[in-house]
């Protein structure tokens, strides 16, 4: 499909929590503002065309029981069909090349062509990519469900499985693993004994769950044991036999984990939950940070380096430590930020449309950790939670509830 060069093109790249937000955000609250608002198209680019609430994948992972799938994936297009037709378009691709001097993105279509879109306004959000295929949508859905599909088939048979990060992720998917295959001890038992499968939980930190207080670590840990998780803490892997088992077609390889201290641990599966890697392979050097993430103003999310009117949002960005509650909560000053500089290229003077607003990110100790179905640990702003509130609020289904209104936009019905 040709595009329409009267078009002034709002370029979104990442069909996931930021750029579907922003691209309702944009459709509903920027473009009716703008004068000739009919001149302006919201382009989502997204390698697949479902979206997921990702942070289920770790029990997800595990059956199609677990949640219901029209809810867990849900498709992209359909969620803007409410828009009028000439103002929305979905493109199923990858961007391949950004050209922030010439001011396009060339994307590899679903179809095997290849498309460049110039760009009126950028907003990257293409998120990160996870290290273990299970536990992101690091291309299409059709993609996960198949590597789901294999993992699942060898479970049955795995008598041990060692799982590398002790972030929220690497503990989330031992618990659910733990209990789905271990249950839990009974009531006035601290640890399962003789569980029927070993699960190994290796850190580098000297605690799981490093954003948490160790009182609330140490808590974590005790519910991991009741279902029969064991921990190696203070060593990092420092190698995998085969190297890349957990990946791609040696997912459920037996491999030989080595850790930097010299000790081999042995792995039916291998699960590496050690973090993620900005899905920055497009972009130019000089526009990312050294860690690989897109360098990005902590105040107006604009990339200043990529000249006018380009930003980024969520995980793929510097501005803030990944995390749902940080993407949400910098949508509308983005999108106040992206108003202000489209209506100054449209000839009004800055002075007319007012100062920038500014995003400040959250530090306060937020995090909540599910441990299989029915405990939980962490803290919000700042406030440690009861393992109640942590099921009622994530565990029951990992925040299944809050997407239906995040991926149809009710959740930005209002300008705010």
């Amino acid at each position: 499909m040709s595009q329409d060069s009267s078009k002034k093109n709002l370029v979104v790249l990442g069909g996931s929590y930021g750029g579907i937000s922003t691209a309702h955000y944009l459709l509903k609250h920027v473009v009716p503002q703008l004068p000739n608002k009919a001149s302006y198209q919201v382009i989502l680019i997204s390698t697949s065309s479902q979206a997921i609430c990702r942070p289920a994948c770790p029990r997800a992972l595990i059956s199609d029981d677990m949640f219901p799938q029209e809810k867990l994936f849900v498709g992209v297009p359909q969620q803007f069909e409410q828009y009028p037709k000439d103002s929305f378009r979905f493109i199923q691709g990858t961007a391949t090349k950004l050209d922030h001097h010439d001011r396009y993105v060339t994307a590899s279509l679903k179809d095997g062509s290849t498309e460049r879109i110039a760009y009126h306004a950028l907003i990257i959000a293409t998120g990160v990519s996870t290290a273990s295929p299970l536990l992101g949508l690091n291309s299409d859905s059709e993609s996960l469900r198949a590597t789901w599909k294999t993992f699942r088939e060898a479970l049955p048979n795995a008598k041990h499985i060692v799982i590398a990060g002790g972030g929220p992720t690497g503990v989330e998917t031992a618990g659910e693993l733990g209990e789905y295959l271990n249950g839990r001890a009974g009531w006035f038992s601290s640890k399962l004994e003789n569980p029927k499968v070993t699960i190994t939980l290796v850190t580098a930190d000297s605690k799981i769950l490093p954003v948490l207080r160790p009182a609330i670590a140490n808590k974590a840990e005790n519910f991991l044991a009741q279902v029969g998780v064991t921990f190696v803490t203070g060593s990092r892997v420092g190698a995998v036999s085969p190297t890349s088992a957990g990946t791609g077609s040696a997912l459920t390889t037996s491999a030989t984990v080595t850790l930097e201290d010299g000790k081999t641990l042995e792995a039916d599966l291998y699960i590496p939950a050690t973090g993620a890697a900005a899905n920055t392979g497009f972009i130019h050097d000089s526009l990312l940070t050294a860690s690989g993430s897109v360098e990005t103003n902590i105040s107006t999310l604009r990339v200043d380096k990529a000249g006018a009117r380009v930003y980024a949002i969520g995980d793929v960005g510097s501005h803030a430590r990944p995390a749902v509650h940080n993407i949400l909560n910098t949508v509308p000053t983005l999108c106040a930020n992206i108003k202000q500089d489209l209506l100054i290229a449209g000839g009004k003077e800055e002075s007319a449309v007012g100062a920038d607003r500014v995003f400040e990110e959250d530090t306060r100790e937020t995090q909540l950790v599910p441990i299989g179905k029915s405990k939980g640990v962490g803290a919000a702003m700042g406030f440690q939670l009861p393992s109640l509130f942590v099921w009622l609020i994530k565990g029951r289904d990992y925040w299944l509830w809050t997407t239906g209104d995040l991926w149809s936009g009710k959740q930005w019905a209002k300008e705010s």
